[in-house]
C-alpha cells in the first residue's frame, strides 16, 4: 500500500489573502489525517510565504499528526526543524523568486552541507528526505549522502501529462531511478504537481512507497470536498 501525504501549504495561501486567520492550518492538517491521509507535509519557505512559524509550532506540537517539513537545505532551517521536532524532513531547493519549486536539488554542488545536515538530523531522530531530480547519479548521491529516503521531483512528468505529449521517457527516468534507490536501500517517495491521471500512472511503479500531493487535493477540494479527493487518489495510488 502506497502511504499518502497531504501538502497543506495552499490552505495557508487562501488564509493569508485576508491577513486572517480562517482557514486554519492546523484545523486542515487534522482533518486530512481523519480522511486518510497518512502524513501532513508542510513547506516553511524563508520568505513564509504560506506556511508560517507559528504553523509550523502548532502543528509540530499535535503528536497525533505526522509531521513532513519541507526546508531549504540551510543552518537556519535546520535549527528550526530540530527545535519543532517534526517527524519527517524533506530537505528541497528553494528560489525566492519562483512560484513553486522548480527542480531538484543539486546533489554535487551541495554535497558536504547536505551530508552535514542529514547527519544532524538523524542524530535527533527524524527520519530524512531528498528532493532530487529522477536522475541515476542523483540517486548514487543521495546513497552517499546516507538518507533515508528520497522524493522523485514529477513536475515535468505531471506537466507532459496534462497537455497531452509524450511522457514515456520522463516516465523511464522514473521508472529507473525509483528501481535504482530501492536496490540501493533508499525508500523512494515522489511529488510534485501530481493530480488523478499522474497518480494512476505512478501508481504502477511498485518500487515508489509515497505520494506527497498538495496543490491539486487543495484546489479540487473547492470544487469536490476533500474527503472525495483524499478517497479518489488513494484508491488511484493502489490500484
Amino acid at each position: 500500500m502506497k502511504r499518502l501525504g497531504v501538502n497543506i501549504d495552499h490552505v495557508a495561501t487562501l488564509r493569508n489573502a485576508r491577513k486572517s486567520f480562517h482557514p486554519d492550518p492546523l484545523l486542515a492538517a487534522k482533518r486530512v489525517i481523519q480522511l486518510g491521509a497518512n502524513s501532513v507535509t508542510i513547506h516553511l519557505r524563508e520568505d513564509r510565504r504560506h506556511i508560517n512559524d507559528k504553523d509550523l509550532q502548532k502543528i509540530a506540537k499535535d503528536k497525533k499528526i505526522p509531521l513532513n517539513l519541507e526546508i531549504a537545505a540551510n543552518i537556519k532551517m535546520l535549527k528550526i526543524a530540530l527545535k519543532n521536532k517534526p517527524n519527517f524532513v524533506c530537505l528541497v531547493p528553494e528560489k525566492r523568486e519562483e512560484v513553486t519549486t522548480e527542480g531538484g536539488l543539486n546533489l554535487k554542488k551541495n554535497k558536504i552541507k547536505i551530508k552535514q545536515i542529514i547527519s544532524k538530523l538523524k542524530k535527533n531522530k527524524i527520519r530524512t528526505s531528498l528532493f532530487i531530480n529522477p536522475n541515476l547519479q542523483d540517486v548514487r548521491l543521495s546513497k552517499e549522502l546516507n538518507t533515508d529516503c528520497i522524493e522523485l521531483h514529477t513536475g515535468k512528468l505531471s506537466e507532459l501529462i496534462k497537455f497531452n505529449k509524450k511522457f514515456t521517457k520522463e516516465l523511464n527516468k522514473i521508472k529507473k531511478s525509483s528501481k535504482l534507490g530501492y536496490q540501493l536501500g533508499i525508500e523512494i517517495h515522489a511529488g510534485h504537481g501530481m493530480d488523478y491521471k499522474t497518480t494512476k500512472i505512478l501508481s504502477k511503479i511498485n518500487y515508489i512507497k509515497e505520494f506527497n500531493i498538495g496543490h491539486f487535493i487543495i484546489g479540487e477540494s473547492v470544487f469536490n470536498g476533500l474527503n472525495k479527493v483524499i478517497k479518489k487518489i488513494k484508491k488511484l495510488s493502489n490500484n
